[in-house]
């Protein structure tokens, strides 16, 4: 186990599992309680995230203090960061689109490190969706299908994919797959296996995405009792139609409650795992 999430790339089945347990015990409002201080970065655009991670620190009894990511962006060495940091900062949270950022703050080991999201991945993201699927269904057994082109959303769950051996296939255009995922160019054939559906926005791909809007219609193709979950934001009409957020499949806005108690647990995870100042 490792004080940082960076990403999901070194995690095994039993850290999911103890990381679940964990988030049971904080949706259950009896998980473990600190004293101290998150340095966290987040852009005004964060909403989702930055509110649960922000509420659910608080709830810890932990004190959220929240710069804007370009406070990252200096000439300073931010292994000096990260040491002053250090001094008064129990963990940082950072969304940053530099990964590398994420990773030189890190490097000297000064306090713990979470990933609230950059250009290369998202791991609480993910980890949220599998912890809300685990509550309802073996989520280690369902079949995944990511709808969308290579980008953090599908890189994110491609390291899940190889950590926890989940059966994962992407459908987009060829020049837009994941390197190394499996590949399915034909949607209407890919989504009648599917039991998890998730989808991002297109970016700047729009238009060779198109084709590859979930409708109402391809998710009454998929196995019965198949589960759409659209990464927000989304918009309707572009990576999903309106019916298809009308559907049966969709599992609502409920489905992201997750992210409060697993962003705890990952917070609880690498305080407790740090080695004592």
């Amino acid at each position: 186990m490792t004080t940082h999430l960076l990403s999901l790339t070194e995690w095994t089945t039993d850290d999911l599992d103890s990381l679940f347990a964990l988030a049971d015990e904080y949706a259950e409002g009896r998980g473990p309680c600190f004293a101290g201080a998150v340095a966290m970065f987040f852009p005004p655009s964060s909403l989702r995230t930055r509110f649960s991670f922000e509420r659910g620190a608080a709830e810890m009894g932990l004190q959220p203090i929240t710069f804007p990511p370009e406070t990252l962006d200096k000439s300073e060495d931010l292994v000096d960061v990260a040491g002053y940091l250090a001094q008064w900062a129990d963990i940082a949270v950072v969304r940053h689109p530099d990964i590398g950022v994420l990773q030189r703050l890190a490097s000297p080991d000064a306090l713990p490190v979470v990933n609230a999201m950059t250009d290369a991945n998202h791991p609480c993201e993910v980890l949220s969706d599998l912890y809300a699927l685990s509550r309802v269904a073996d989520a280690r057994q369902l079949r995944y299908l990511f709808v969308g082109a290579d980008g953090n959303i599908g890189r994110a769950w491609w390291e899940a994919a190889q950590a926890f051996g989940l059966d994962l296939t992407q459908s987009c255009p060829m020049d837009l797959r994941v390197p190394g995922i499996r590949w399915e160019g034909d949607l209407r054939r890919a989504i009648a296996s599917a039991d998890v559906v998730i989808t991002d926005g297109p970016g700047a791909h729009a238009e060779l995405l198109a084709p590859y809007r979930v409708t109402a219609e391809l998710l009454d193709r998929a196995p019965s009792g198949v589960r759409l979950a659209p990464c927000p934001p989304f918009v309707r009409g572009r990576e999903v139609s309106a019916d298809a957020v009308e559907h049966e499949a969709f599992v609502g806005y409920e489905f992201k409650c997750g992210l409060k108690p697993v962003q705890q647990a990952v917070m609880a995870r690498a305080l407790t795992s740090r080695s004592p100042r």
